[in-house]
């Protein structure tokens, strides 16, 4: 069939599969150093304990087959094995069915990983890499020009996940509608970066400037993908330039770089396309039944979108395969921080030697400026911003958190910055207090060195000990 390829779209292929090995590699290698902690055997939510009352129909997992740390540690570091030799370009030296069988891999391998991952892994990124990484199995390599069909469906993904964050900001909070919610956002964010800091203290127009910039950018140009060149190009670029924005004003793990590697797939490079041969007819039968499947599925979240009801980051299907998205359809005022410490005193008073853990991203040290993190994901630090929105939220793990760190916990402890005890010395207690964060003005920047100003809210965490230590004492 002549019409089921587009050949001029075949270095738009190229760019679009190496930027999605690149963040596939990104995803494994956080996977791989930071599930001990998390997930693992004496992690604080441990898989094995999801997978004896979660069915695999519900969560199809190979850790529902079979769980040990090392076997997770062998698939996540398969994961980045099999991401790096698709960054290199080895689908491309493969058969048509071996490089549609090797993207596959890391699109089975991170599915295991995330429906066992529970609140770790409940970000809308998650689902939007295994719902890209599904539709790039059918792209093709070189033997064949890239289908049409799988092409559409790319920018219908973009579509959903632009548009989708469009709808649930109007339908949100009211900042978005009277555009001053980032008036607000760049202090309050999960974890500001190094920039963040500049971006609050730009003039309140031009902070309402980019409010209606995204407006348009997320309610008009995504529906201009579906028309004709260069005007799709043109709509996908803008996409892009929004999303390296934002890139800078923050850490959102890989949810901006997911979201630019869309875009790619819907740019056309001005380019002579090599000879190729006409797609195999097993072929084209497979790309169309998936694309049929994939268009029904998506009965569910254009329901969503057009809801009055509409909800954030959403799966519809255990594969993942077809999702709605969103994000940031409130935004908090007020910048709370859980501050966790440790005394090795045997009892603890106010006036205790009490020594602050030190995190990696989030806000802790008033004087620590944000680092960039971003495209990895540093799954603590966001989670313990959501602890300080509400402790409901940090009931299933935080206090697995605070019983690892009074054993110091070495695997614990590499998701810090910093623990302020010797591995020999665990603290006796360990307690969090609720502080209100805020950034400081130019003048307090340039007197105290401080890039925070912080106030003690409240207790969050009375003194906690391990049953039998105070006996010891």
């Amino acid at each position: 069939m002549e019409w089921f390829t587009a050949p001029d779209y075949w270095l738009s292929r190229l760019v679009f599969q190496r930027a999605l090995a690149a963040v596939y590699l990104v995803a494994f290698l956080t996977a791989a150093l930071q599930f001990r902690a998390l997930l693992g055997e004496r992690g604080m939510l441990p898989i094995p304990r999801f997978v004896a009352r979660v069915p695999f129909k519900r969560a199809p997992s190979l850790f529902q087959l079979h769980y040990s740390d090392r076997f997770f540690a062998a698939c996540a570091w398969a994961g980045c094995a099999v991401s790096a030799a698709l960054l290199a370009g080895l689908d491309s030296l493969l058969p048509l069915w071996g490089a549609m069988l090797l993207w596959l891999v890391p699109w089975v391998l991170y599915l295991s990983i995330v429906n066992v991952g529970q609140t770790w892994y409940g970000f809308g990124w998650e689902s939007l890499l295994l719902e890209v990484g599904f539709l790039t199995v059918f792209l093709g390599n070189d033997e064949v020009a890239p289908p049409i069909v799988v092409l559409f469906l790319l920018r219908w993904i973009l579509f959903r996940v632009e548009f989708g964050a469009g709808l649930i900001k109007l339908r949100g909070d009211a900042c978005w509608r009277n555009l001053t919610c980032l008036y607000h956002h760049h202090e309050t964010q999960p974890m500001p970066g190094p920039l963040s800091w500049f971006f609050h203290h730009l003039p309140r127009p031009l902070h309402r400037a980019e409010v209606a910039a995204n407006h348009v950018t997320q309610l008009v140009v995504p529906f201009l993908l579906f028309t004709p060149q260069p005007i799709a190009t043109a709509a996908a670029s803008l996409m892009i330039v929004t999303q390296l924005w934002l890139v800078l004003s923050g850490n959102f793990s890989w949810l901006n770089w997911i979201t630019i590697v869309l875009a790619l797939s819907a740019i056309e490079f001005p380019t002579t396309p090599p000879s190729v041969a006409d797609a195999p007819l097993w072929y084209e039968i497979v790309v169309l039944a998936v694309a049929a499947l994939l268009v029904g599925l998506s009965y569910q979240p254009v329901r969503n979108m057009i809801s009055r009801r509409q909800v954030m980051n959403r799966s519809f299907d255990p594969l993942h395969l077809v999702n709605t998205y969103g994000a940031f359809g409130s935004v908090s005022r007020i910048r709370y921080e859980v501050v966790v410490e440790g005394t090795t005193e045997p009892v603890p008073r106010e006036d205790s030697d009490w020594r602050e853990y030190e995190f990696k991203g989030k806000p802790g040290d008033p004087r620590h400026w944000p680092r960039q993190f971003a495209p990895y994901h540093l799954r603590l630090d966001w989670m313990m911003w959501f602890a300080a929105l509400s402790p409901a939220y940090a009931g299933s793990w935080f206090g697995a958190l605070v019983e690892r760190l009074l054993e110091n916990d070495r695997a614990t402890l590499k998701l810090l910055r910093r623990s302020p005890f010797p591995p020999d010395e665990p603290p006796r207690f360990v307690r969090a207090r609720l502080f209100r964060y805020r950034y400081t003005t130019w003048r307090e920047l340039r007197e105290t060195g401080a890039c925070w100003e912080r106030t003690y809210v409240r207790e969050y965490l009375p003194p906690t000990r391990l049953a039998g230590v105070a006996q010891r004492s």
